[in-house]
This record gives structure tokens, sequence and C-alpha cells, in this order.
């Protein structure tokens, strides 16, 4: 089954790719990797998840902020080659959390990307990650998330 078929199959639609916000690109290829861009939990071009987690928002909605932000990066990954086919791996996950003082469950809040990613790509997802706290997010975004794939022509 190839990523857009497990995608379907999970109940989830490839967005149109959120377009940047500032003076950057939503994605750089080069060679054989593609990065992107910080992805913010968009939908329907709206902030599906705004403020810190450990204040307004909690572990599972962090978990769901954290998977919308990897439907988006696939998104951008589709709009730099064409056809999500042609990921041979996700190589890195790069997490930013925004949350309240104390708040330590960063790793669970980016099981929501990796779980994700996983899901669509079985082996071929799975990927080195970080997952970092930080006090302010832009637009209160409640997460940020990178993605890095090694990518076929």
């Amino acid at each position: 089954m190839n990523p857009e078929e497990k995608l379907r199959q999970l109940g989830l639609v490839l967005p149109p790719p959120p377009p940047a916000v500032a003076a950057y690109v939503p994605w750089v290829r080069t060679g054989n990797l593609v990065l992107t861009s910080g992805q913010l939990p968009w939908k329907d071009g709206q902030m599906a998840f705004a403020g810190k987690l450990g204040a307004e928002l909690n572990e599972q909605q962090g978990y769901q902020a954290a998977r919308l932000c990897a439907l988006n990066a696939l998104a951008q990954l589709k709009e730099a080659i064409g056809d999500l086919e042609k990921v041979r791996r996700i190589v890195r996950v790069e997490g930013f959390v925004h949350c309240a003082p104390g708040f330590r469950g960063h790793p669970q809040v980016l099981n929501g990307a990796s779980d994700l990613i996983n899901e669509v790509f079985g082996a071929r997802g799975a990927h080195a990650r970080t997952a970092l706290g930080i006090n302010e997010m832009p637009l209160n975004a409640a997460l940020q998330l990178c993605l890095t794939a090694e990518v076929s022509d």
C-alpha cells in the first residue's frame, strides 16, 4: 500500500501545503534530501491548536497537534517531490513544544508525529528525533515540526 492509500485508510486527507508566513520557503531540496521548514498545526487555514502545553492544552491535545503538524509536513514533501512513494526514508523529525514551566511530556506529545509517520511509511518511517520545549512560539502555536526526508528521483 502506498503512503497516500495508507493515509486514506487512516481516514486522513493530505491538505494543501500551508504557505510560508514570513521570509522563508516551506521546503528545500538539496541532492536526495528534502527539509521542511517548521510546520505549525494549521487546519483549513486556521491555527487548530494554540497555547502552551501544561497550561491551556493537555498532553493529548499536544499529541493531536503533533499529528496535524506531521500531516502538513507530508503535504510539503508531496509538493517537493510530487509523489510520497518517492520517500525512501524519513531521516529526522524535530519537534518544538510550546510549553508552560514544569511541562515534561515533550516525548509523548511528539509521538503524535512519529506514530503518524510510522503508520504511513512503515519501516521507511523509522527516524531520529529531537523533542524540545520552548517558552514562546510564533503565532502562539502549540507545536512546530520539521522533517528531513531522503527521496528518490
